[in-house]
């Protein structure tokens, strides 16, 4: 085998290598019975903090919608919410492993929507990896793919829906 072809070979070893490490890598779960009082996301950051008893518990990296940067303005733009919502219901049956739903549009949202002449759109949802895709976990961080909504992985997704019950303030940061 030629020089550049070992290199290429031990290149791709060492690759097969951390990314499987990086996917079975141990973590910290969410401390057990926590319940969540509020969530912040922050977008710029590309992560979702949990409070429970008004202090932080647990982090989690999230993917945003396919253009996270600035606020949603119409349905199908692509982006994130920002503002203050809170989740209003839990969806077990959702395409994606489990969701729980966000309360956009606020009024401000369809009042902005209005004066544009479009529609704010809506299904703004924290939730898991679409279903039969779990294996993805963690690598599903490396862009950003969802339509506007918030995705952890299904491990991550199942210690939300434990702690996390409608009428749990959301507060989305740009």
């Amino acid at each position: 085998m030629k020089r550049p072809a070992k290199i290429a070979v031990l290149f791709l070893a060492v690759g097969l290598a951390a990314g499987g490490a990086y996917r079975l890598w141990p973590l910290t779960p969410l401390p057990a019975g926590a319940k969540a009082d509020r969530i912040e996301i922050d977008k710029g950051a590309r992560r979702l903090t949990v409070f429970a008893d008004g202090r932080a518990v647990k982090s989690y990296p999230v993917s945003l919608g396919r253009v996270p940067v600035g606020a949603r303005e119409r349905e199908g733009d692509g982006r994130t919410p920002e503002g203050s919502y809170v989740i209003d219901f839990r969806k077990s049956d959702s395409a994606y492993h489990l969701a729980l739903h966000i309360s956009y549009p606020g009024h401000d949202d369809r009042r902005r929507a209005s004066e544009r002449g479009v529609s704010p759109g809506g299904a703004i949802m924290i939730h898991g990896l679409p279903d039969g895709l779990g294996w993805i976990g963690r690598f599903h961080r490396l862009y950003d793919w969802t339509e506007g909504c918030i995705a952890v992985t299904d491990e991550e997704m199942d210690e939300l829906w434990r702690a996390v019950a409608p009428g749990t303030p959301v507060e989305i940061r740009g």
